[in-house]
Formats: C-alpha cells, structure tokens, sequence
C-alpha cells in the first residue's frame, strides 16, 4: 500500500497561509541550506518551475510519483499562467467548481477525492503521494494521510488558515524526526499511529 504524505508549510501557530490563504511571509526563509535539503530530501516537492530555477529540474523524484492539491493551491499557478506546475508528477486536483481540466497533464476529481486517494494508495509502487494543499483538502484526506512533514517557519501569524480544514478529532502521529536549519526553520516528520 502506497503512503499519503501531507508535506505542508506552517507557522509556528499552525496557519499554513494569513486568512486569505497567502504565504508569501514564509519565502524570506527560503536560504541556500533549505533549499539544499529540499531538492536532496524532497526533490519533488518543488513546482517544475522551481526546479527549473535552481537547477535542479532533472533530479529523480525520491519518495512521491503522484501529487493531490485543492483548488486553491492550484490556482496560485494558474495565476502565473502555469497550467502543470508538478509536470515531473501525476497530477490531480481536487475541485468541485474546476469543471474543465486546463492541461492534458492534470487530472480534475470533481468528486470523492477521498475514493481516488484509496484508488491511488492501492496501486503497486515503491512511491508515495504528495498531498500538496491544502486546508479544507487536507481535512477531506484527514482519514487517508499515513505521514506529515512539517516545515516551520519561525513566523506568527496570530490568525490564518490552519493545516486542516477539518472537524475537532483528536489522532495521534508518532514523531520519526527533526531537522532544524539556520534560518530558524525546522522540519517535523510524523507517521500515523496504527
């Protein structure tokens, strides 16, 4: 069985983004030691486009095959005109309102995305699937998501969106590891306690 892996930036209060959703506080972070351990650890956790940029667009993807994201993390690259911006991936994206698939590359699930991901977790395969974001999809995956990779962001935001739009329920994760950088940032891995 493939894993759900839900890697997702945060502040140090849990928001993902302000309430509008927007991150762009956490980018000041993004320094050479980080991005060093991104594109080593988590190749395919940086958009096409942002693998083109440092270099790196030929790296082999380590742990993910396949990429999920909600609507609203895939319009922040339909904003930039970008139509595919995990084309080193299988892509869906989770809308109820995205009728029309805008790239032969992505694949809309207009309904039970919770049905796909066990469809693509029953696959064979050594890797996994990269749920990207966010919030409310995160929360319809709850159930789903076999690891959490944290990445903190020494910010406060106070108010925002949190990492799972989701109802109160208590679920315990055991914590495999940190990583802390200079830049204050520290990566939190956790897998689902069985």
């Amino acid at each position: 069985m493939r894993k759900l892996t839900y890697v997702v930036a945060c502040s140090i209060d849990g928001f993902i983004g302000d309430p509008s959703g927007d991150a762009a506080a956490m980018f000041a972070f993004l320094d050479a030691e980080f991005l060093g351990f991104l594109r080593t650890e988590y190749p395919e956790t940086i958009a096409t486009h942002g693998r083109r940029a440092l270099g790196c667009d030929d790296v082999a993807n380590r742990r993910f095959d396949t990429v999920i994201q909600g609507r609203g993390s895939y319009d922040l690259a339909l904003k930039e005109g970008i139509t595919s911006p995990y084309a080193h991936l299988r892509q869906y994206v989770a809308s109820r309102t995205l009728t029309e698939s805008p790239d032969p590359q992505v694949e809309i699930v207009s309904d039970d995305p919770v049905g796909k991901v066990r469809e693509l977790k029953a696959e064979a395969g050594e890797l996994g699937i990269y749920l990207c974001g966010g919030s409310q999809l995160a929360g319809e995956l709850f159930d789903e998501i076999d690891e959490l990779v944290i990445k903190t962001y020494p910010v406060v935001y106070g108010a925002g969106m949190p990492m799972f739009g989701s109802d109160f329920a208590v679920t315990e994760f055991t914590l495999d590891g940190v990583r802390t950088f200079g830049n204050g940032v520290a990566v939190r891995t956790y897998s689902r306690k069985r």
